[in-house]
């Protein structure tokens, strides 16, 4: 299993998407067909944690006056399943591994993990 999960109106997303060949990749964009419960359990699995998951930028969290600070494990996995904007993006998911997000950190990890392919 190998699948992307982005959104198509994110410039971040379609640049670092552009970055690699995901010709044999399953390409998910979140607004067209949203996560489901498997997929975040999955993502779960491999990185242990809910909040890491979790935009902290959606424009959601301003919209619904949520209190992050208030917040506890399975409000970020009921968030993240309402709505496509809570779940950070981009997501590259394997069967093992999992990448979260655009910060520098990630994607290099990311170049590294297609590199070795």
């Amino acid at each position: 299993m190998q699948k992307v999960f982005y959104l198509k109106t994110c410039g971040t997303c379609t640049k670092i998407l552009k970055m690699f060949n995901l010709s044999d990749w399953e390409l998910r964009e979140l607004k067209s067909a949203p996560i489901t419960e498997e997929e975040l359990a999955q993502m779960y699995q491999l990185t242990k944690s809910y909040e890491a998951l979790f935009s902290r930028r959606s424009t959601q969290i301003k919209a619904r006056n949520i209190e992050l600070k208030s917040l506890e494990k399975n409000d970020f996995k009921e968030l993240i399943l309402d709505h496509y904007s809570f779940l950070k993006r981009p997501v590259f998911l394997t069967d093992k591994e999992i990448f979260v997000g655009n910060d520098k950190n990630n994607i290099e990890n990311l170049e590294q993990f297609f590199s070795g392919k």
